[in-house]
């Protein structure tokens, strides 16, 4: 076995079989994803054959990779040098020759590191939707009856009115809007459209596109397929992606998307989008924490200019078991059981321990994750921005100084999916209480 293959034997079953999906589902576009473990889970996923390097500092990573200077190797090999966005180049630092010829990333970026220091140049990352650390939502999709209502239910009090929502996720099916809370979203197409078995990661864009309209009823939504091989992509192929974003206007960029990195270090291409972003006034980021249970910073949204949003239990007191924590969360909001719109459909089971089940669909699921957290955060900002005239900015800071107030001691920042026209919380069961700031078991 390869030094490449040696995670095969390393990573936990249940993480390998998520790993492995997502590793050939790359192959089979023609790009080779290599995966370090780190105790038995992830390490990080990253393409085998880039790297990602800060602008200023490539003749001497190419130096110190024996490769010729910039100006040559743009004359003579074309393509090898590639701008990411301004301040961040792609070097695809291998020829096309023989396996055991080429040089193995790490190795690579440790050879960089010793003489460079870190985050210097970085691996060209794989990105997974609101990933554990083996790459999915928390749990696999679990079946309802038909007609099963969303959960939280949807307000009624036109929220949102004004705002546009730009999502990155794995886009929307074609029958979306046969449910009335997604009437008017758009977006990319979602492969999955109820002819074929449901494929791994089919309808996750839906089902957050639905949870954050639930919150915010009125809100333009856009929800783009930046994750279509297996619920992934690669960092230098999202980043463009959201500079071109930043033409539409947006209001809340929401990205439900977890990344372990290579020594923790931050994703440098979206470090360069974010101080973009930081230039357009009143735009908000929504990241979602990540499902792999760890204190140990997951990015984006460990980044200090995006709203990062863990999960709460199904008691909506308590920190989802499945949830990342940690100073780098800035709030919690329900998680676990969710209930929103998805395809229609038969889905085999990827997660342990129920790998290999076969469930049926009917347009709506129950669904664990931070992927589905994070949208009633970004729709609670949406709403309170139609509600009060703030920008994106300013309803953020407002709802997050909230969620500070009605903190749970050993959890957090607390938001609960609530109406505010009505001072109800948001659940099919409906709720007795007089302020949103009780919870309605409290009731």
């Amino acid at each position: 076995m390869t030094e490449r293959d040696r995670w095969r034997d390393e990573l936990d079953p249940s993480v390998f079989t998520q790993v492995d999906y997502i590793v050939s589902a790359f192959d089979h576009e023609g790009i080779k994803i290599g995966v370090e473990p780190a105790d038995g889970g992830l390490g990080y996923m990253y393409r085998e054959d880039q790297l990602l390097v800060r602008e200023q500092y490539l003749g001497r990573v190419l130096d110190i990779l024996g490769l010729p200077d910039e100006i040559e190797l743009m004359q003579n090999e074309p393509g090898r040098v590639q701008r990411v966005i301004a301040g961040v180049v792609l070097l695809t630092t291998l020829r096309q020759t023989p396996e055991s010829e080429q040089p193995f990333v790490p190795d690579v970026l440790t050879q960089i590191e010793d003489n460079l220091g870190g985050g210097i140049a970085m691996p060209n990352h794989v990105l997974t939707v609101a990933g554990t650390s083996g790459g999915c939502p928390a749990t696999d999709p679990q079946e309802v009856y038909y007609g099963t209502e969303p959960f939280p239910s949807v307000c009624q009090d036109g929220g949102g009115s004004g705002v546009l929502i730009y999502m990155a996720d794995t886009g929307l099916l074609a029958d979306s809007a046969s449910h009335s809370w997604l009437v008017g979203v758009t977006g990319d197409p979602d492969p999955g459209d109820g002819t074929l078995p449901i494929p791994p990661y089919t309808g996750h864009g839906t089902f957050v596109a639905g949870v954050a309209r639930c919150m915010a009823p009125a809100a333009d939504v856009i929800v783009t397929n930046a994750f279509a091989i297996a619920g992934s992509t690669l960092e230098a192929d999202l980043v463009p992606r959201l500079v071109a974003a930043l033409g539409l206007g947006v209001d809340i960029f929401h990205l439900t998307i977890a990344c372990p990195t290579r020594n923790d270090l931050p994703l440098i291409a979206f470090e360069a989008w974010l101080r973009l972003l930081g230039q357009y006034k009143g735009v908000a980021c929504i990241v979602a924490a990540g499902n792999s249970g760890s204190r140990q910073p997951s990015w984006p949204a460990a980044f200090s200019e995006v709203v990062s949003v863990g999960a709460l239990a199904g008691d909506w007191r308590s920190r989802a078991s499945f949830s990342n924590y940690g100073g780098w969360v800035d709030v919690y909001a329900p998680g676990r059981d969710l209930v929103n719109a998805y395809a229609t459909g038969t889905y085999t089971c990827q997660a342990y321990p129920y790998k290999g089940d076969t469930r049926n669909f009917y347009g709506m699921a129950k669904w664990s994750g931070t992927s589905f957290s994070t949208p009633i955060v970004t729709g609670l900002i949406a709403a309170r921005m139609s509600r009060t005239g703030e920008n994106a900015r300013q309803a953020a800071a407002a709802v997050l100084a909230e969620a500070r107030e009605q903190a749970i001691p050993g959890i957090g920042p607390v938001l609960l999916p609530c109406c505010h026209d009505h001072h109800r919380c948001a659940r099919p069961s409906g709720c007795c209480c007089g302020t949103h700031h009780h919870h309605p078991h409290d009731c």
